[in-house]
């Protein structure tokens, strides 16, 4: 299993945009992906699973894959939240 944490950079929180963005990049991978908040875990490949989760600014996220392409995804999904400033 591969883990990647951050605090999220947006002044509104885990909208619609950054969401839409993480979920698009978690589909392109086989492996099981969920995103982890506040003691909840939902797939990230689910814009509705995180869209319910309500991340507000400044939030600690943990983003956790298992699977064969583990190590890609979670690398993948790094470099798309540092490009897109998702993350502080």
């Amino acid at each position: 299993m591969e883990k990647y944490s951050f605090v999220v950079a947006d002044p509104v929180g885990l909208h619609a945009r950054p969401a839409t963005i993480l979920v698009n990049q978690a589909s392109k991978f086989a492996s099981n992906i969920k995103l982890i908040y506040n003691g909840k875990e939902v797939n990230l490949k689910s814009i509705m699973g995180v869209m319910s989760l309500g991340v507000p600014t400044k939030a600690e996220v943990e983003i956790t894959a298992e699977g064969e392409d583990e190590k890609d995804a979670i690398a993948s999904i790094e470099k798309v939240v540092l490009e897109q400033k998702v993350a502080e």
